[in-house]
């Protein structure tokens, strides 16, 4: 297929890699851009696809809990002069706390009763459109819950209570002590929030992620034209490293960044008095994934 200029553009600020060198591995992929972004990486000519998506879009992050459960929301404004509005504000408050009962199902929290209103939440944010005159929408949504344990919370960039730009929930499954499982959970949010880690552990880890990456690393090996056994052995160490930068439990934690999160778990058990496993978290960044023009974000 035919490489345009814009694909050679779009290539180069996913990777901060050459234009020429670019343009050569659209070629070498046949225009396929996640695979050219893999080209470069095994060529060593661009940094690492651990990336945040293109934040494109306004808004806020809205997040409701008690001690068992917690509900995250993203809802979307087109400006952050709507964000700030104290009655877009009271709106995403309030589908935050609508989504509780909905349970991580976004069609559900739609067709939910709007608190301390009439209406549905999606009329609601139609409403809110009309008196507002600017597009909004309620993105997604997520939900936890334990039986025994505690539901941790962490809104980062905080601009009225329960909103900001990032948030997090956090899982944590544990008999002991609730105030200090808490008080733990709530440092694993704040960590999970600067970190963005990708799973809790290995096991959870998407497969096909650790495949790409195998396979990248693996060119890279091939580079240094040393010994298949010696190769096997360097991607291996390199996974390793890997799996230090996007697993939870294996990373720095960034309260005392001389341990793992894995060793603060552990360190926390004792405060607890009982064993804690951290079983899922969410973390919602405003707007990660949704691209805009080149206009727009200017």
């Amino acid at each position: 297929m035919a490489i345009t200029a814009t694909m050679v553009k779009d290539l180069r600020d996913k990777t901060g890699a050459g234009m020429m060198d670019c343009k050569a591995a659209l070629a070498e992929t046949s225009g396929d851009v996640e695979a050219a972004v893999d080209w470069l990486r095994a060529k060593g000519l661009a940094k690492a696809a651990k990336k945040a998506g293109r934040v494109a879009a306004e808004g806020l992050i809205g997040v409701a809990a008690d001690a068992k459960h917690a509900a995250l929301v993203e809802v979307n404004s087109e400006t952050d002069f709507v964000a700030r509005n104290e009655t877009f504000q009271k709106m995403a408050k309030g589908i935050a706390e609508a989504a509780l009962s909905a349970k991580g199902d976004l069609d559900k929290l739609g067709k939910a009763k709007f608190p301390g209103g009439k209406d549905s939440v999606a009329d609601t944010i139609k409403e809110m459109i009309g008196t507002i005159g600017e597009n909004m929408t309620l993105r997604r949504t997520a939900y936890l819950d334990v039986k025994k344990g505690a539901v941790a919370s962490y809104i980062h960039n905080q601009m009225a209570p329960g909103l900001g730009k990032i948030g997090v929930i956090v899982a944590l499954e544990s008999a002991g002590d609730a105030e200090a499982v808490k008080s733990f959970g709530r440092q694993v949010a704040m960590h999970i929030a600067a970190a963005n880690p990708q799973a809790v552990d290995v096991e959870s880890l998407d497969k096909a992620l650790i495949d790409r990456e195998r396979a990248v690393l693996m060119e890279q090996a091939k580079e240094s034209g040393k010994p298949a056994n010696v190769i096997e052995k360097m991607v291996e160490g390199r996974l390793r490293k890997f799996y230090e930068e996007v697993v939870l439990l294996a990373q720095a934690f960034v309260h005392d960044p001389d341990t793992t999160v894995a060793k603060a778990v552990a360190a926390a058990e004792k405060a607890a008095g009982a064993p804690i496993k951290i079983t899922s978290f969410y973390r919602f960044a405003l707007g990660e994934g949704i691209d805009r023009s080149s206009e727009e974000a200017a």
